[in-house]
């Protein structure tokens, strides 16, 4: 495990490298705005599904 880890630490220094600051600027702008739609894609599902079931149960229950 101890071996893992050491190699694993190594391949991070030598291997990977960070893209300039533009670049991560603009991936997290797409990230952000991706974030919303989805959170505003499943709020409507949950209010909508939320309707639904209460409909359902008001005619299930009068």
């Amino acid at each position: 495990m101890l071996t893992y880890i050491k190699e694993s630490i190594e391949e991070l220094k030598n291997n990977v490298t960070l893209p300039p600051r533009s670049e991560s600027s603009n991936l997290m702008v797409v990230v952000a705005v991706f974030s919303i739609l989805f959170a505003l894609a499943t709020w409507g599902v949950d209010s909508g599904l939320s309707k639904l079931v209460g409909l359902y149960f008001d005619n299930v229950l009068n």
